[in-house]
């Protein structure tokens, strides 16, 4: 299991919410505002098989190169075969 961690414009994140839920992925969605990118985000939070990151990753770049052409974020895949409460 992975878990992708995204960090987006806040319209862009809008849109890959909207796409990664059209496509079947269950998706957390954080709202912020500054640091990071210097402006309002959003953060993704989905959960996803390693035979599933490829495709999550296009459906978020394509959700943001929709809104204007541009890069809208980065994205990090992070292992998450182990985790502690």
């Amino acid at each position: 299991m992975k878990l992708i961690l995204a960090i987006l414009r806040t319209d862009c994140g809008e849109a890959a919410a909207d796409a990664l839920v059209a496509q079947g992925y269950r998706v957390t969605k954080v709202a912020a505002t500054g640091g990071f990118l210097q402006q309002g985000n959003t953060t993704l939070l989905l959960g996803v098989e390693e035979l599933q990151i490829e495709e999550a990753l296009v459906v978020i770049k394509s959700a943001c190169k929709e809104m204007d052409g541009r890069s809208g974020g980065i994205a990090f895949v992070l292992n998450a075969s182990r985790y502690e409460v």
